[in-house]
């Protein structure tokens, strides 16, 4: 499984509290961690060409994690029409925390994605709403994160294939933490947690969720189907 991980990789330049927590950047914290799996992980950050995902290396790519926040407008319509096309296709996608106003997120979606915000270091439970779906394996009933960016509804998202975690905060507000989709032959995870200036992505349930969000998300061995005019398949005789 060949897994890119995608970064606007901004914050740990211009915040020194965000280049303190993840020296390596978020894309590298997270790229570190899904290592450990022996997953095939590359990265690509927004000021590279192309930003880092040309057709090459989409088309190569099994599964796309995106994280992004203060730059979603700088992401260019070609490469966006790209990653959906590949979507359509069977890459699996892994949209992160503040990626749910991305672009690609947004297209996908056909909705604004908005939703109600406030940075307080809230304490955060993440219910198991699905216990038996495959990325909540080898978790137990809820993840607490004592502290987090607080998300909460209305979140203009469709309603969700499955609903896999549900957040409640100390300020008493919910949210919908863990969704998925498909889009054409493509897998999508909505996964909340991960705001910048906080060490999420380094606590071990969060990093069980986000790997079985990739493994999940990969491409199923089907069939391209047929598309436009064709022939019958049963000989037709006049009578």
């Amino acid at each position: 499984m060949q897994v890119v991980v995608w970064n606007e990789n901004r914050h740990e330049k211009t915040n020194p509290v965000v280049a303190d927590i993840y020296p390596e950047g978020i894309h590298g914290a997270i790229a570190n961690f899904l290592k450990e799996d022996e997953i095939e992980v590359t990265t690509a950050t927004l000021d590279e060409a192309e930003h880092g995902l040309t057709e090459e290396v989409l088309k190569q790519t099994d599964v796309l994690v995106w994280w992004g926040h203060q730059a979603h407008d700088e992401v260019e319509d070609r490469i966006v029409e790209r990653v959906h096309q590949r979507v359509l296709e069977g890459m699996g996608l892994v949209v992160l925390h503040s990626a749910h106003f991305s672009k690609i997120f947004k297209k996908l979606m056909g909705t604004t994605c908005d939703l109600k915000w406030r940075e307080a270091d809230d304490k955060e439970r993440l219910w198991v709403v699905d216990p038996s779906h495959p990325i909540t394996k080898g978790l137990g009933e809820y993840i607490v994160l004592e502290k987090e960016e607080m998300y909460g509804e209305h979140f203009d998202i469709p309603a969700p294939d499955q609903l896999i975690f549900l957040s409640w905060f100390e300020g008493g507000e919910v949210f919908r933490s863990g969704a998925t989709y498909q889009r054409g032959k493509g897998k999508i995870f909505y996964f909340r947690p991960g705001h910048e200036t906080y060490p999420t992505y380094y606590n071990k349930e969060i990093q069980t969720v986000i790997k079985n969000g990739v493994k999940w998300v990969s491409p199923a061995s089907t069939p391209t189907p047929t598309y436009g005019n064709v022939k019958a398949l049963e000989q037709i005789t006049e009578k």
